[in-house]
């Protein structure tokens, strides 16, 4: 199956996809249609240019009918004298006046045209006008859509978050019932034992406050992320990803390491950054299903105005030229049911969005896949972060 029929099955069928490739297929006409405006103002500017050309022209003539006149009185006080002489002059001042009915007519057939052309350019420019507002509103539908494919990219890793969630509700579910169990034990048997069973009961509640916890962890990152940007601590983003995948990796016997500097601070969107980890952690996870060795590195580090964070697992590693197409949206190389293509493409975009980078990192070691995010520091320092 190709990439483009997989999209299909993923994203629910060819609407979508014609969706995408209307818009694809109306830049070109959008392009050639800006073309043919370009075109129409340089012509309506050609034409200004040589109306200036001709307002000179005529000012010019003008000129010499005025020194014309003044020949014309000269001539007119020797009339007596020269009789053929003024003839001659008058000849060609007749000339010169048809000369001038010509530039007058050329000059209002100008005009005419410099007025045509200034609606032709009032037309264009309306035109234009809902041309670009057109372009808005396409591009504000793309990003509604993109907004829609993060969220369903989100949901689908908290469907596969299911399994490891319920087994770690579980234990504190377990432990409230043992301690609730001891504590009525002790009443019906009427052991006035006051401090134990404060202790029984504090201990159940801790329990209650782990569980809500993770489900309220588990709401923040299910909903829709704000396109507020606030300060953000790396490695806090770190852990709370780790938190939801800490079960399913420990159920798959995956070790974990962390390695993170002092606590960097970024400015973005927590919830889109635990998107990216979480996405990084299951593409790891994944990779490590038939690795003999399974263990997932994870490093922060500060360098030159920028947050490295780097993901390293001991799985088989990343084909030679696929490091490029594995960030491309329904690209995998899992098998067909095994991965939507999005996790990836999804992140790419995230980190986009923070200005930052994503990429993978050769190893020499010729062991595993790294992932580079990057992501740059505040100019200032915040009052507080997440």
């Amino acid at each position: 199956m190709t990439a483009r029929e997989f999209a299909d099955d993923a994203e629910g069928g060819p609407p979508q996809k014609a969706s995408i490739e209307r818009l694809l297929e109306a830049e070109p006409r959008l392009r050639e249609h800006v073309e043919r405006l370009e075109a129409h103002l340089r012509r309506v500017e050609e034409r200004r240019r040589a109306l200036l050309h001709i307002m000179g022209d005529m000012n010019e003539l003008n000129k010499r009918f005025g020194q014309r006149r003044k020949a014309m009185l000269h001539i007119l006080v020797d009339y007596e004298q020269d009789r053929r002489r003024v003839a001659r002059q008058a000849e060609r001042l007749d000339n010169s006046r048809r000369a001038l009915l010509h530039i007058l007519q050329d000059v209002h057939r100008s005009n005419e045209r410099l007025a045509d052309g200034r609606k032709a350019m009032i037309h264009i420019m309306g035109d234009l006008r809902e041309t670009t507002e057109e372009v808005q509103h396409r591009e504000h539908e793309l990003r509604d859509k993109q907004e829609q494919l993060v969220q369903a990219g989100k949901l689908a890793t908290l469907g596969e978050l299911t399994t490891g969630i319920a087994h770690e509700l579980n234990n504190p579910l377990n432990n409230i019932g043992l301690f609730v169990g001891n504590a009525i034990d002790h009443v019906e048997l009427g052991i006035a034992d006051r401090d134990r069973l404060l202790e029984e009961l504090r201990q159940a509640l801790q329990e209650v406050r782990r569980a809500t916890a993770i489900i309220s962890h588990l709401r923040t990152f299910g909903r829709a992320a704000p396109v507020s940007r606030e300060p953000v601590r790396i490695n806090g983003v770190v852990r709370r990803s780790f938190s939801l995948l800490h079960e399913q990796l420990r159920l798959r016997e995956i070790e974990v390491q962390l390695d993170l500097c002092e606590d960097p601070v970024v400015i973005g969107n927590a919830i889109q950054l635990e998107q990216v980890v979480i996405n990084l952690l299951t593409n790891a996870r994944d990779a490590l299903a038939d690795a003999p060795r399974k263990l997932i590195h994870i490093e922060s580090a500060v360098r030159e105005g920028m947050v490295d964070l780097l993901v390293r697992d001991t799985g088989p590693g990343i084909d030679e030229g696929l490091e490029q197409r594995i960030f491309d949206p329904f690209f995998t190389t899992k098998e067909v049911g095994a991965g939507t293509g999005l996790g990836l493409s999804i992140a790419y975009g995230i980190v986009k969005e923070h200005g930052g980078t994503i990429s993978v990192v050769k190893d020499t070691g010729g062991e595993g896949a790294t992932f580079l995010v990057q992501l740059p520091l505040p100019a200032e320092p915040p009052d507080a972060a997440r």
